[in-house]
């Protein structure tokens, strides 16, 4: 069983930035696929950024070019740098594996808006 807890949110101008971190915790070793996902309201969950324990990266259309997934293994942790923010990336942000399985933390909560 894992663990996700997810923080970095807050408000933001258009254009501004913001970096979300995410730790792991449970009995399990290295995740070797981690996401980040997020959900606006009224609408699905999405996957927005895929990185696996080796540093190989995805993004969705989406965010390409302006979020930047990273992760440190022996820390467990695992972040995503969003860069240009715009209102539409305003939504609540989840980690998770990938495909995302178990239990979802609580989110953090990203709000982009002048």
């Amino acid at each position: 069983q894992v663990q996700f807890v997810e923080s970095g949110g807050g408000l933001v101008q258009p254009g501004g930035s913001l970096r979300l971190s995410c730790a792991a915790s449970g009995s399990r070793g290295i995740i070797y696929a981690m996401g980040w996902y997020r959900q606006a309201p009224g609408k699905q969950r999405e996957w927005v950024a895929i990185i696996t324990s080796t540093g190989a990266t995805n993004y969705a259309d989406s965010v390409k070019g302006r979020f930047t997934v990273s992760r440190d293994n022996a820390k467990r942790m695992v972040y995503l740098q969003m860069n240009s923010l715009n209102p539409e990336d305003t939504a609540v942000y989840f980690c998770n594996e990938y495909p995302a399985s178990g239990s979802w933390g609580q989110g953090t909560q990203v709000t982009v808006s002048s």
